[in-house]
């Protein structure tokens, strides 16, 4: 039996930390791509769209903009959580050698998306696909990842110029790294442990 695509789902972790800023091959970052834009998608739809962004000057703006939001988010916890979220670094903006903005268009692949009919968000978990493709893929290529969550859709949209309707799904960091983490940083830090899969697990009903 084939272990690797096992080691790389069990390596695969949320970088922050660890980015060198190294250059990524041009053949590597298409090879990267092109994963993600192999995934699965309901009717066939695809509704992704995939921004490499380089720029410093809008790194720059969104690392600014993530900042406040992580102020805004502090706020609202009780001291002892705020103190172990402020050892908990949330993106790596600024020293990854590049980002990839995920978007999501509810209309592409319209107007009657196959499979679509009964569950609307079957589009969503379609992008998701490719950013989990997307993400395997940088990890087999021993480039780190990082999702940024802190931020505003508006934002986002209007810095990027997004059109209307479609929505920024993920910011992601990319880039060479200077080691992996073997667990995650939220329980090296112990804001949450990983759930055992017994936990989870269900037979035929809940």
């Amino acid at each position: 039996m084939n272990n690797q695509i096992y080691d790389v789902i069990h390596r695969r972790r949320d970088v922050r930390a660890q980015f060198t800023g190294a250059p990524i091959p041009d053949e590597v970052l298409h090879q990267i791509l092109s994963a993600a834009h192999a995934a699965p998608s309901v009717g066939l739809s695809q509704p992704w769209d995939f921004i490499v962004v380089r720029d410093a000057a809008i790194r720059e703006a969104f690392h600014e903009h993530v900042q406040y939001e992580r102020a805004a988010f502090t706020a609202t916890l009780e001291t002892s959580a705020a103190q172990r979220f402020a050892r908990i670094k949330v993106d790596g903006v600024l020293e990854s050698t590049l980002s990839i903005v995920v978007t999501y268009d509810p209309d592409r692949g319209g107007p009657a998306v196959l499979g679509r009919h009964a569950i609307a968000d079957t589009g969503l978990y379609s992008a998701c696909l490719a950013i989990q493709n997307l993400w395997l893929a940088a990890t087999a290529e021993h480039l780190g990842v990082g999702w940024v969550s802190f931020y505003r859709e508006p934002f986002l949209a209007d810095l990027l110029a997004i059109p209307a309707g479609v929505r920024p799904l993920a910011w992601l960091c990319l880039g060479p790294v200077t080691r992996i983490e073997t667990a995650p940083d939220l329980e090296r830090h112990g804001w949450q442990h990983r759930r055992p899969l017994q936990t989870v697990l269900h037979h035929d009903r809940w």
